[in-house]
C-alpha cells in the first residue's frame, strides 16, 4: 500500500493535512529550498498539535555535507519529538562520511530518511550504505524544481528500480518532487511506501501558495483508491 506523504509549513497546514487523510506529516519550508528546515520551535509546535496521531518528518535543511553539521541538525531536529529525520544527500562529495557519522544516531533509534535527487544523477550504489547505516528509509525528490518534475528527470523504470532496491534492502521508500495528482496513476504501481506532495497540494500548484485542501482530497481519494485495488475507479475519478 503506498502513503500519502504531505509537506506543511504551520500547525494550520498540518490540521488541513490530518482532516485530508494524510498518513504522513511531513515539515519543511519551501521558500528555504528543496528540504528548507522550519525552525525548532515551529517543529515542535506542529509535534504537539498532530500529538501522535500519525508520524512526523522533518527536514534539516539544504546543508553541506558535512558530517559535523549534518549530525548536529539531525540531533536537534530529533530532539523536538518527530518520528523521521529526513537528510539531502546534496552533490557527489562527502556522502560515506555523513553517512558514518550519522550511523551512531541510527544505533540509538533516531530514525533518518536519505533524500537522493533524481535532477542531479543519483547514485543508487549508495544504497547498501544507507541500509549498514541503520537508516530507516531512502527517498527520490528533486532540488532545483525549475528542472522539472521527477518524471522529468528520470524513467518510471529507473524510479521502480529505485524503489525496488530499497526495500529489498529492509528500508521505507519514497518518491517525490512536484507530483501533482495525475502522477498517482502512474507512481502508484510502483509501490514505494509513500508518495510526496507539496506543490500539488498548494493552489496553482506552486509549493509556496496556500495549502489547498480540494487538491489534497482529490490525491487522498486517488490514493485509497488505487490501494483498495479499484484501478478502474480511480482513473475514472481522475
Amino acid at each position: 500500500m503506498t502513503q500519502l506523504l504531505a509537506s506543511v509549513t504551520s500547525v494550520s497546514e498540518a490540521a488541513i493535512a490530518l482532516a485530508g487523510g494524510a498518513d504522513i506529516i511531513d515539515l519543511k519550508n519551501p521558500a528555504e529550498g528543496a528540504l528548507g528546515a522550519l525552525s525548532l520551535k515551529t517543529i515542535r509546535e506542529i509535534v504537539a498539535f498532530v500529538d501522535g496521531r500519525v508520524p512526523v518528518s522533518a527536514t534539516i535543511g539544504d546543508l553541506p555535507m558535512q558530517p559535523a553539521v549534518v549530525s548536529e541538525m539531525v540531533i536537534k531536529t530529533a530532539e523536538t519529538g518527530v518520528d523521521i529525520v529526513k537528510i539531502g544527500l546534496f552533490g557527489h562529495a562527502g556522502h560515506a562520511d555523513c553517512i558514518n557519522a550519522i550511523s551512531a544516531l541510527t544505533r540509538t533509534g533516531t530514525q533518518v530518511v536519505a533524500v537522493l535527487f533524481a535532477d542531479d544523477l543519483p547514485d543508487f550504489g549508495v544504497l547498501p550504505a544507507l541500509s549498514n547505516a541503520g537508516f530507516y528509509g531512502a527517498m527520490l525528490d528533486t532540488a532545483n524544481k525549475g528542472k522539472g518534475r521527477l518524471l522529468d528527470c528520470l524513467a518510471s523504470n529507473t524510479l521502480s528500480t529505485f524503489v525496488s532496491a530499497t526495500k529489498a534492502l529492509g528500508m521505507l521508500s519514497g518518491l517525490a518532487g512536484s507530483l501533482r495528482a495525475e502522477d498517482v496513476l502512474e507512481l502508484a504501481p510502483i509501490a514505494p511506501d509513500y508518495l510526496g506532495f507539496r506543490g500539488g497540494l498548494c493552489l496553482d500548484d506552486d509549493r509556496n501558495m496556500t495549502f489547498d485542501r480540494e487538491r489534497l482530497m482529490k490525491i487522498t481519494r486517488l490514493l485509497q483508491k488505487y490501494n483498495s485495488g479499484a484501478r478502474e475507479a480511480a482513473t475514472f475519478a481522475f
